[in-house]
């Protein structure tokens, strides 16, 4: 049997008529997009793809909310950022209800000094997935929230049920924990191959 390609509208539309072979068609298109940004808040692939199976859910349950663009052009990324927002709220839900994050764990931790790093580096996209994912919970999200998707301290402090301080807090402890294992993984790197 061939399948007809459809453009994104389509899939949408169909979805929206409750079409299996659209269901079908959206999961296989952004499934690899979903996962890739749920495995920047969990660090296993069972947890990462039961994340994105609720993701798919919650997209397929309100897919009548979402609002495409004025100009088709710009659908697919408006498309995309709506359902990076569901993955993340998704991944941030699970931690949350996973572990009763006591938000000042970490708070009180010594300070490591700010070292710049001035040396260009080759590190690969698993490179800096493993760095981030040697964060703790708190700072991973903060940093990934933050930094990645683009959130606001308030925003995110609203989220994660934190003070806008502490979320402050952690991205600046994960920015200066990420230095320290950036820094460690290129003396690492330099020594194996100097």
């Amino acid at each position: 049997m061939i399948r007809k390609i459809l453009r994104i509208e389509e899939i949408i539309q169909g979805c929206k008529k409750n079409d299996n072979s659209c269901k079908e068609m959206m999961y296989k298109s952004f499934y690899g997009y979903l996962m890739a940004i749920i495995l920047r808040y969990v660090n296993n692939s069972y947890d990462g793809e039961e994340l994105v199976n609720d993701c798919f859910i919650k997209i397929f349950k309100n897919i009548e909310n979402f609002q495409a663009p004025n100009n088709p052009a710009d659908l697919q990324k408006t498309f995309k950022g709506w359902i990076s927002r569901i993955a993340s709220r998704t991944a941030i839900d699970k931690l949350r209800t996973l572990k009763n994050h006591s938000y000042v764990d970490d708070l009180a931790e010594d300070e490591h000094p700010v070292s710049p790093i001035s040396v260009a580096s080759d590190l690969h996209v698993q490179d800096i997935l493993k760095l981030l994912n040697q964060l703790p919970d708190n700072q991973r999200l903060v940093f990934n929230l933050y930094e990645i998707e683009g959130f606001a301290h308030d925003e995110i402090s609203k989220m994660m049920n934190i003070p806008e301080s502490s979320s402050r807090v952690y991205l600046t402890r994960a920015k200066n924990k990420l230095r320290i294992l950036y820094l460690k993984t290129l003396v690492n790197s330099y020594e194996k191959n100097g």
